[in-house]
């Protein structure tokens, strides 16, 4: 028995009371850790929770370097799959009887020794970081407890000291200011706040939506990153309040210049819905769980390159046209001297501003030369500037711009344009790298050519949208479960032996009657109506059941039948059928033109990426329906055929 043992170990060694056996065991950890590996059992287990923290309060952080370690989770980028930093977290506490880092957390405050055991953390942290292959071009994010917001100031030159033995950039560590409790109370906040930019380190709210003082903090402070909390993701893709409250705050934050990481995703889903709402970085099990094996890390996940190809290839158009008018202008990094600064407008007398980037090559914003001239223009200013007393560097003077990824489409970058005040530009990025920046002249040429392109592809005999336009629908509606969709698929049955008798001139008759028809009924601005070409057709149809899309549909079929009969001969009519041939070039009758609609049924709450998924049940769904008696058939996605 574990207990009998751990007993009989301690008094083995002439122990008489815990605060001895803990003394030793600090001293002999490896002859205890062999112990518990020969018995499979665990010294903490058989110890009373209560009597151990009592002892292990005096000597929490000499323990906690005994038995916790530092586990990574990835943080991935959600357009691509490629792994952009890493969160430590805290593991092993349980060992010495802390059922949560935060109880152990708690108890160093208690005993004063918080300061002391975060140190150790975070410099452990470090250590494992720099073994990483791809340490130079990734993030680590280190938690950042508010209680020790008054010591900030020892803990940042602590951390500065290992990262330049480690020959690690500030720029590489994302400190996230915890919401357990109120940061902006703590008086010294916004001094270290400072104090953390202007050193190069990154800045994270955690756990946004559930704690204290988060838009307050945002609001007031230059924040890089934001981590919307596990409660806002869970369920996501069936829930339309959490994924309106997502589209919102990635919008807020994207205006600010903030990036949006989603906590806690665990399935497929719910990734999805997040990726296609605008989140910049994602982390949850379903991409990786936290490994305190650092073989286990991989540099990249091929299950969500997979998800993301439909994507990149649906959006192609918009990344294309933006990138045609995105300009690359010359930038500064945010360790440069301020003679750099001076000597790059001097080059460049019309340019008003330059984007700032990180040792990483992530943008902090833009340095605009109006925040230089008051120095300038005063008597002795560059020389007051380049004063290391006086310490004034670039990062003194960094402005937060508007930062997106290159791959949001045209009209995303303009509502952000539409929603921020006397930004210069908006800054684009590939891969969270800086790509370049466009303005809102520049994006207003990339909607108008979207608009002609989307002009060029309507079909000039019915007016109607063609198939990118059909696609871009489908795409935007398959992400939106809010409410139910239907996709409809029409053709006309029996339209070759009707266009081989009477002619092509009829049968573009025919085809502009059925494209009257459809306007008739589906007149209102939440439905798309489109022209694949010949007598293919498609309806798209949003918020309606399907009980009122069959009445409409069955009246569309009706009319168009009777409508078209009146381009027969009275012959034809009569006999009901028309001799012609069939594909093969064969002789048959057949029956009278008439329309099939195939619906694919998308229900509330499903969400989609991958728009093949419904291409591959049209065929299935337009035999069904031109195989039934009335021209028309459902299908569920998702459910067998």
């Amino acid at each position: 028995m574990p207990c009998v043992f751990h007993k009989t170990f301690i008094l083995a060694k002439g122990f008489i009371d815990p605060s001895a056996a803990w003394s030793w065991l600090k001293k002999n950890k490896s002859q205890w850790r062999s112990a518990e590996m020969k018995t499979g059992t665990s010294l903490t287990a058989a110890v009373e929770p209560g009597v151990l923290r009592r002892y292990a309060s005096d000597q929490i952080v000499t323990l906690a370097k005994l038995v916790v370690e530092n586990a990574f989770q990835p943080i991935v980028e959600a357009g691509t799959g490629t792994v952009f930093g890493y969160e430590s977290l805290m593991r092993g506490q349980d060992r010495i009887a802390y059922d949560t880092p935060a109880d152990i957390l708690d108890e160093a405050h208690r005993a004063g020794q918080l300061l002391a055991l975060e140190q150790m953390l975070a410099s452990r942290a470090l250590a494992k970081f720099a073994t990483l292959p791809n340490f130079s071009t990734a993030t680590l994010f280190l938690n950042l407890d508010v209680r020790l917001i008054p010591d900030g100031e020892r803990l940042v030159e602590s951390l500065l000291q290992h990262l330049r033995s480690a020959n690690i950039p500030p720029s590489s560590v994302c400190f996230e200011f915890s919401e357990r409790f109120d940061n902006t109370s703590v008086p010294e906040f916004s001094a270290l706040v400072s104090k953390l930019r202007k050193a190069g380190f990154k800045l994270a709210i955690d756990d946004f939506g559930v704690g204290h003082g988060e838009m307050k903090l945002l609001c007031d402070h230059p924040v890089d990153y934001l981590k919307i909390d596990r409660h806002f993701v869970a369920d996501i893709d069936r829930s339309p309040r959490k994924r309106h409250l997502l589209k919102s705050i990635v919008n807020i934050a994207h205006v600010l210049g903030t990036r949006v990481i989603a906590e806690g995703i665990e399935t497929e889903a719910e990734f999805i819905a997040c990726r296609e709402y605008g989140v910049d970085l994602v982390q949850g099990w379903f991409i990786s769980r936290p490994t305190t094996h650092m073989s286990e890390l991989a540099p990249s996940f091929p299950h969500l390159q997979e998800l993301g190809k439909s994507k990149r290839a649906s959006q192609s158009l918009d990344e294309i046209l933006i990138r045609r008018q995105i300009e690359l202008l010359p930038t500064v990094y945010e360790n440069d001297s301020i003679d750099s600064v001076f000597e790059l407008f001097r080059r460049n007398p019309r340019q008003a501003f330059f984007p700032v980037l990180n040792a990483n090559d992530e943008p902090r914003g833009i340095i605009h030369e109006h925040h230089l001239k008051e120095y300038i223009y005063q008597p002795f200013g560059r020389d007051l500037l380049k004063n290391k007393m006086y310490e004034r560097s670039i990062s003194h003077f960094v402005e937060m711009a508007p930062i997106v990824g290159l791959d949001s489409d045209a009209e995303h970058l303009m509502a952000i344009f539409a929603n921020m005040e006397g930004s210069n530009c908006l800054i684009l990025t590939d891969n969270m790298r800086y790509a370049g920046v466009v303005s809102a002249a520049s994006l207003i040429k990339v909607i108008n050519e979207k608009q002609l392109k989307t002009a060029q592809d309507q079909n000039p005999l019915t007016g109607l949208p063609g198939n990118r336009a059909i696609r871009d629908f489908m795409r935007q509606s398959g992400r939106d479960g809010d409410e139910v969709r239907h996709f409809c698929y029409c053709d006309f049955d029996n339209f070759k032996p009707f266009n081989d008798a009477y002619g092509f001139h009829l049968g573009d008759h025919a085809i502009s009657l059925f494209a009257a028809l459809m306007r008739r009924y589906f007149f209102a601005e939440r439905h798309f109506l489109g022209h694949v070409g010949g007598d293919d057709f498609f309806i798209g149809v949003v918020g309606w059941t399907k009980e009122e899309l069959t009445e409409i549909l069955d009246r569309l079929i009706s009319d168009f039948h009777d409508d078209v009969l009146d381009f027969y001969s009275d012959e034809h009519r009569a006999a009901g059928r028309i001799l012609g041939h069939d594909r093969s070039g064969a002789e048959a009758l057949f029956p009278l033109m008439r329309c099939s609609i195939g619906v694919i049924e998308l229900a509330e709450g499903l969400v989609i990426d991958d728009i093949n998924r419904v291409s591959a049940e049209i065929a299935v769904i337009k035999s069904a329906a031109k195989e039934s008696e009335e021209g028309l058939a459902f299908h569920v996605l998702g459910e067998a055929n």
